[in-house]
């Protein structure tokens, strides 16, 4: 089953999030993936680690059977992530350290989490498609 897929920015966000929270009960997994900006003039991430970890969570979001939401949230340019007061960098919601960061947001809070260097390991994804009590035990042992 395709994932539902909701984009959202910096500008938009607060009100993109509302109503992707409003929509939680209705998905087996509802996930947020933020990502770097695409550079207008190559249309590509300026971030590797994106380039290399978006199709790898879009194959295994697809070959899901699951009812799957995901809110993809753009970052910013590189200057505007680069800067410590990025909104998510100091979201105590978010606190992100580094892009790709793919979460599985669960009752208002993260409750599994995938960063920079293992966003793309799928069978870290496959871990947290996985039951919920599996993913919230293995994000809080970490």
């Amino acid at each position: 089953m395709p994932a539902k897929i909701i984009e959202a920015t910096i500008s938009n966000f607060d009100q993109v999030f509302e109503g992707f929270n409003a929509e939680l009960p209705k998905h087996k997994a509802n996930l947020i993936l933020f990502l770097a900006d695409k550079d207008p003039a190559t249309s590509l991430s300026w971030c590797p680690d994106c380039v290399r970890a978006e199709p790898v969570i879009y194959k295994k979001l697809g070959a899901s059977s699951d009812d799957i939401a995901l809110l993809r949230v753009y970052v910013g340019d590189r200057p505007t992530w680069r800067n410590p007061q990025n909104p998510w960098r100091v979201d105590s919601r978010f606190q992100l350290k580094g892009v790709p960061t793919l979460v599985r947001w669960e009752n208002g809070a993260i409750t599994a989490r995938l960063e920079d260097h293992e966003a793309h390991v799928e069978n870290k994804i496959d871990t947290l498609l996985a039951d919920k009590c599996a993913v919230v035990h293995n994000y809080l042992d970490k």
